[in-house]
């Protein structure tokens, strides 16, 4: 088995995250520039933050067999900062490098003014950029937040085709289905969807233009989730292929539309920068 979990953020994951992930079938990621939890102050932490998702995660990926892409953008959150606008004129910088497949994190949190301005003006550098679009859909209040993404969506005039809206759960499927954006969920341990809820929304909706992902972070999640989905399918009855096309054709068609995705069996290098992954030497016996 294989799988693309589509929506990750290894940056704030260990070593054995990646060791677990490859031994449980994953061989390709998207990680999504997010909120990191502290807030950041200026544009140039979210510079290195950048970097770190083009370079060090990609090495970091390859040592243990993973394909490492990722997503950029001004998240939702901290487009609520004033002092961070100015990072909405770094990203042209950024969507242009060749490990960029969409734009994202974009989308909403508490669905404020700020928040449209950020969401609208990454829409239309999605569109310059011929990038597809990761967009998330707020934590409180879903069902309205989906709403309001989804006209603003429209309104965009992008493809919907070139749209993944993500975080649903049971109240916002139906209408993510009907508007012909892909639909992604994150499966979380105890929050957001689980297994045995992702496999009754797959038999209700199909498996068109659905992602499943574990949007692992710093908070309570786990990397595994997507092999958790697959042995729910697999048990509740659906095929091998039916799960080959949830857990690895569909995000590979979504990103692929950015014309980057390389899903080439990786080449671990020594170093990166200069610096690896190892910490000391074993002591001579």
């Amino acid at each position: 088995m294989r799988i693309f979990d589509p929506h990750i953020h290894m940056t704030s994951r260990t070593t054995d995250d990646y060791e677990r992930m490859y031994a449980a079938g994953v061989r390709a990621i998207v990680e999504p520039a997010f909120w990191l939890g502290q807030p950041r102050t200026s544009p140039g932490t979210f510079a290195d933050y950048f970097d770190g998702l083009l370079g060090w995660e990609p090495y970091r990926a390859a040592q243990f067999g993973i394909v490492h892409h990722c997503t950029i953008a001004l998240n939702p959150k901290e487009s609520n900062d004033p002092r961070l606008r100015p990072v909405l004129d770094l990203l042209p910088r950024y969507l242009a490098k060749d490990r960029v497949v969409a734009v994202g994190e974009v989308g909403y949190d508490d669905v404020t003014p700020a928040e449209d301005e950020a969401l609208a003006r990454q829409l239309e550098l999605a569109a310059e950029h011929g990038l597809p679009v990761l967009v998330h859909t707020p934590h409180r209040d879903k069902a309205a937040g989906t709403r309001r993404t989804l006209d603003v969506v429209r309104e965009s005039g992008l493809p919907p085709e070139r749209v993944l809206i993500d975080h649903l759960n049971e109240m916002t499927v139906g209408m993510v289905a009907e508007s012909g954006c892909w639909m992604g969920f994150s499966v979380y341990p105890d929050t957001k969807m689980d297994e045995d809820r992702m496999v009754a929304i797959l038999k209700d909706y199909g498996s068109d233009r659905m992602l499943v992902n574990s949007a692992a972070d710093w908070g309570r999640s786990d990397p595994l989730k997507t092999r958790a989905v697959a042995d729910a399918m697999l048990s509740s009855g659906f095929s091998d292929a039916e799960v080959e096309t949830v857990l690895w054709d569909n995000p590979v068609a979504f990103y692929a539309q950015s014309g980057r995705l390389d899903l080439s069996d990786v080449k671990p290098g020594d170093t990166y920068a200069g610096n690896s992954i190892q910490r000391g030497a074993p002591r001579d016996r």
